[in-house]
């Protein structure tokens, strides 16, 4: 039976090493296609980033509070351009970051393997010695090196110097704090202050208890033709081999996040046959390990190292079974008042306006245990209250979707206790408990279309059928067909527009719209036992959001998840030895960020890259919340502040006075990427919230799909995730996507029942 090769090859899975513990190239194969000389050039790069630094230099800055000891001397000596680190970044470079970013760098690192490529780039730098010998990159002295950096970092006109100095800056720390060796450890988190908890990486030696959807998960990766047919049979599924497999139900939904957990479960549960369709693989609590680098690599889309095209954003989005809801920092903040008001008023959606609406955010908050105890905060929350607090500010408990005394501070690799309850612990399980099936490591392809010969329902000229979707396994080497009466693309606001763009609609809408809530984010170090009532515990630990203050209607203050890969790639870079000062000091450095509600929106285009700038309103009220963040942070007892802004604009608070502080935060400037900013100063945003890409609305002159969430092209093909929004939320939008999901989905089951599909 299909089954029984199935837990053959889950166990194999299971026994060998972790998937989320093991890194990305033991095999030493690296397919970068870098040419040595190129190498070089990125080596030499690296180390300066991360040089190796004499022991006595430790704390020499005068700022670094750090454990001590042998291992912050070690730490100290390492370079990033020792061991296999270049080549991780070169890999990376080439397959995770966008096309034109990489061809810039692969073009630069290739002037700087030659002698008069980097007098061009280095100038007067690349002339070393007392004869002034001209010298390749690689071959100048290291603080040479970190001279060119640091002109390259504040080069007015030569953006693309700024890009490749952004993009080996990001990605070798990401790298050097991120990377696991064989034994999953990482050789300075000691000196950092920073811990994986043992017992969540030794469990991964246990048996492995039954996992809550593995009666319903069909792990294709795993599979060939023959098992996968039967294992599609032995759940159920009408299956007919042929030149594609060809797989019979009655829904098949791409996504199985916010989105569609919930439509699964819904429609499941009302009779109907399910298929999820997902990219990702599965994981369960058990499976989960709070290690930073393998986790973002299995559990990210592309490995987390994700940016807009016009290099103003990072975005961060889920890529498994679960999507976002496994990965989320846990805040379940239902659809404010008034942003219901505009979506019913302005975009002629009577849906938001409607009693059914709100039994559906009270369905969602009970089926995900929502409530708003928190027995103990973490670290970076005590210092938002304490601050609020000091300053007379009121502060917000955050509903979460976890018990009152869950206290993890990894939930956005995971939660690895299972109290975090996303829909692969909730509304998946409810599906599979009616019979749905999902199928992992499986990729849409497109929507199956066909012409309406009557014209269809509401004149729609296309009528969908089903989906075509690959395996992403060697052994499976057919297509799968999957025939339904209808289809539902729920796989995020960043890849619902391609899906339905690759799939022949041509709605002007499908893409547009795009919202992020651009989050701009500001530091506070707290030396440990230097304050008069200190703030016990360390940066990464605890509930990720369990306190917001709200600043404006559009501006809200709440803390972050940085584990020291995120840490080091987000923070400026001044110069080596002050980048290893800051992280030293990274266990006690409270981040917090002003999030807004943006009116300014980006596009998402037919190969899945995104353009977004924040509009000049945006960056305003921007601008205006990280002020407020700097004054909370200074409030709560911080020894020193600062922003990410690329010069390291910062303040040390010891005796500041009030002139002084007001001083400094005139000097807080919102800059929109290297390759925007026309200064010598410049910063990036980063996002986790995607919205709006597929809009709903009354008319499709002013939306991608109408108010039940059908397409207006295509009779039976829907959508159901946060590509729906009209305009961004301004808080976390989990609830209000699967509250929306809920209603849709609803209606999509009372559709079928009557005939209607």
């Amino acid at each position: 039976m299909a089954v029984k090769e199935e837990e053959k090859a889950a166990a194999g899975r299971r026994a060998g090493p972790h998937p989320l513990l093991r890194g990305r190239r033991r095999d030493g194969k690296y397919t970068h296609g870098m040419h040595p000389a190129q190498m070089e050039a990125l080596r030499a790069m690296c180390g300066a980033f991360i040089p190796s630094l004499p022991a006595e230099e430790a704390g020499a800055g005068g700022r670094a509070d750090p454990p001590g000891g042998k291992d912050l001397e070690r730490f100290y000596l390492a370079s990033a351009a020792d061991s296999n680190i270049p080549d991780e970044v070169a890999e990376l470079m080439a397959t995770r970051c966008i096309r034109e970013a990489a061809l810039l760098a692969w073009v630069v690192l290739w002037v700087l393997s030659t002698r008069v490529g980097t007098l061009l780039l280095c100038g007067r730098l690349s002339l070393c010695g007392a004869a002034g010998e001209l010298r390749r990159f690689a071959d100048m002295p290291a603080e040479r090196q970190e001279a060119a950096l640091q002109r390259w970092n504040t080069t007015r006109w030569l953006f693309p110097l700024r890009i490749v100095f952004a993009l080996v800056k990001i990605l070798s720390h990401y790298v050097f704090y991120a990377m696991v060796d064989e034994k999953s450890e990482n050789p300075h988190w000691k000196a950092i202050g920073y811990s994986v908890e043992e017992w969540q990486r030794d469990r991964a030696e246990a048996p492995a208890p039954p996992r809550p959807l593995d009666s319903g998960v069909v792990e294709t990766r795993a599979l060939n033709d023959t098992t996968l047919l039967r294992s599609l049979d032995d759940r159920g599924l009408s299956v007919r081999p042929g030149a594609q497999h060809t797989v019979q139900c009655d829904a098949v939904i791409v996504g199985s996040g916010c989105g569609g957990g919930v439509a699964a479960a819904m429609l499941a549960s009302a009779g109907y046959k399910v298929v999820v369709v997902e990219k990702g693989d599965y994981f369960a609590a058990d499976d989960y390990s709070s290690v930073e680098g393998p986790s973002m690599e299995r559990l990210f889309e592309k490995g987390g190292i994700f940016c807009t095209s016009n290099v103003t954003t990072m975005v961060f989005t889920g890529s498994t079974v679960g999507g976002g809801s496994a990965v989320n920092w846990s805040a379940c903040i239902r659809t404010p008042g008034e942003v219901l008001q505009e979506w019913s008023r302005d975009h002629g959606l009577p849906l938001f306006a409607s009693k059914g609406y709100l039994q559906a955010m009270g369905a969602v908050c009970d089926r995900l245990g929502v409530n708003d105890g928190c027995l103990e905060e973490g670290f970076q929350n005590k210092v938002v209250r304490r601050g609020c607090e000091a300053l007379g500010l009121p502060v917000d408990a955050v509903p979460r979707n976890s018990s009152a005394g869950h206290y993890c501070g990894s939930c956005n690799f995971g939660c690895p206790t299972g109290d975090k309850r996303g829909t692969d612990t909730t509304w998946l399980v409810d599906a599979v408990k009616h019979g749905a099936v999902i199928l992992t490591g499986c990729k849409a392809e497109r929507f199956i279309l066909q012409n309406n010969s009557n014209g269809g329902k509401n004149g729609r000229s296309k009528k969908c059928v089903g989906l075509v979707a690959t395996c992403m396994s060697n052994g499976v080497t057919k297509k799968l067909r999957i025939e339904a009466k209808v289809s539902i693309s729920a796989c995020g606001a960043l890849m619902t527009p391609p899906l339905l763009r690759n799939s022949g609609l041509k709605n002007r809408h499908i893409g547009r719209n795009l919202h992020l809530h651009p989050v701009s984010m500001a530091w506070g170090y707290f030396p440990e036992h230097k304050q008069a009532v200190p703030i016990t515990g360390k940066s990464y630990e605890g509930g990720i959001i369990t306190s917001m203050h709200r600043v404006t209607a559009r501006t809200i203050i709440e803390t972050p998840a940085l584990s020291p890969g995120g840490f080091a790639a987000m923070v400026p870079w001044e110069s080596g030895r002050d980048m290893k000062e800051r992280m030293s000091r990274f266990a006690r450095t409270a981040h917090a960020f002003a999030l807004v509600r943006d009116r300014g929106s980006g596009f998402v285009d037919c190969e899945g890259r995104l353009r977004f700038t924040p509009s000049r309103d945006d960056t305003r009220e921007l601008r205006n919340g990280l002020r407020h963040v700097l004054r909370i942070l200074v409030a709560a007892g911080a020894a020193e502040v600062g922003t990410h802004r690329s010069d390291g604009l910062r303040l040390r608070c010891k005796g500041v006075r009030d002139e002084d502080l007001e001083a400094f935060l005139d000097e807080v400037t919102i800059e929109k990427g290297p390759m925007h900013s026309t200064t010598d100063k410049w910063g990036l945003f980063s996002s986790a919230h995607q919205m709006g890409s597929c809009r709903m609305g009354s008319s499709p002159k002013d939306s991608a799909v109408d108010g039940s969430g059908e397409a207006w092209e295509a009779e039976g093909l829907y959508v159901c995730d946060g590509s729906l929004l009209p305009t961004s939320v301004g808080v976390n939008p989990m609830i209000t996507i699967q509250s929306v999901a809920y209603c849709l989905s609803k209606g999509i089951a009372e559709s079928l029942t009557n005939g209607n599909n």
